[in-house]
């Protein structure tokens, strides 16, 4: 299902949990996997000298030094290499969102892989060179599925059982069904269809009576059963589910109470271009930051890049 891999990786803890799905991924499907990392962001124009990304430490940027942090990302990630056939290191200068974002244009991967903070720890995260979240950013722009693992996962890729499918019926949620659709009968996983009444849509002064409440969540259990069970055909390992509340907090509680592996969403945003990703659709934001499993997040049609 997956050839190509992009590991996007700031080489610290923050990504140890991403790196133990990226690399299973790449085993179990033979997959070319990349592993880059963004060394340094110049600190004028074309100038030599670069801050480090993880140390906050300006360095004269040269051959050697570049072989140094392959060299160093070569011995950090040795364990996973190891057991990996198809791989490639690649670094670069920039910032990280937008070297990211120029490298999967060029590999055109099938899915980037990236830890839920790949923010520096310590003095110089309170020196904010990098502003705003990277994976925010890339996952807003990516022409592919973005995996964000924020916290240990459950179980390997592969390994996932129970998949949940959070939708907004949105045109960009249609994008995200026809992946999650594909993967559940790739891996044959319980697949759960779920939408959260956002409530918060609801004006402040105007409370609305239970009845109405529950005639919203009918129509939206007619929408689900409409827009996605009807393109299921003879797949039988699904149920729907619409919960109303504050639509992040309602997907984790389900994706909680159903034991989920993996959540699939689309963003809530239009925009998708580079220049304009200075933050992701907040209710798959909030996702990313709360859930307990990881969270693959997409805003266009898979293979349309």
């Amino acid at each position: 299902m997956f050839k190509k891999i992009l590991f996007a990786t700031s080489a610290t803890n923050t990504c140890d949990h991403a790196a133990r799905v990226a690399f299973d991924m790449a085993q179990r499907y033979n997959a070319h996997m990349d592993i880059f990392h963004v060394l340094g962001i110049p600190t004028r124009g074309y100038s030599q000298v670069v801050v480090d990304v993880t140390t906050g430490d300006e360095v004269e940027l040269d051959d050697n030094y570049r072989d140094l942090v392959i060299e160093e990302l070569r011995t950090y990630y040795d364990h996973q290499i190891a057991k990996t056939k198809n791989w490639s290191i690649d670094v670069a200068i920039g910032l990280p969102h937008r070297e990211i974002l120029r490298i999967a244009r060029l590999m055109k991967p099938d899915i980037i892989v990236m830890g839920g903070s790949t923010r520096a720890s310590g003095s110089y995260a309170h020196k904010k060179i990098v502003t705003g979240s990277t994976f925010q950013r890339v996952a807003k722009a990516a022409r592919c599925p973005v995996l964000v693992i924020n916290r240990p996962a459950a179980s390997f890729w592969g390994g996932f059982s129970n998949v949940v499918f959070a939708t907004d019926f949105s045109d960009a949620a249609d994008s995200a069904f026809e992946f999650a659709f594909k993967l559940v009968k790739k891996l044959q996983c319980e697949f759960h269809l779920f939408h959260a009444l956002d409530i918060t849509r609801f004006q402040m002064n105007n409370f609305h009576t239970q009845d109405y409440i529950e005639d919203q969540i009918r129509k939206a259990t007619q929408q689900l059963r409409f827009k996605y069970v009807s393109r299921l055909g003879d797949f039988k390992q699904y149920a729907m589910e619409v919960w109303e509340g504050i639509p992040f907090l309602e997907i984790v509680k389900y994706a909680r109470e159903k034991h989920t592996d993996l959540i699939v969403m689309a963003h809530n945003t239009h925009k998708t271009e580079e220049d304009d990703a200075s933050t992701i659709g907040s209710v798959a934001e909030q996702v990313v930051l709360r859930a307990n499993c990881p969270v693959i997040t997409i805003n266009r049609s898979v293979g349309k890049q």
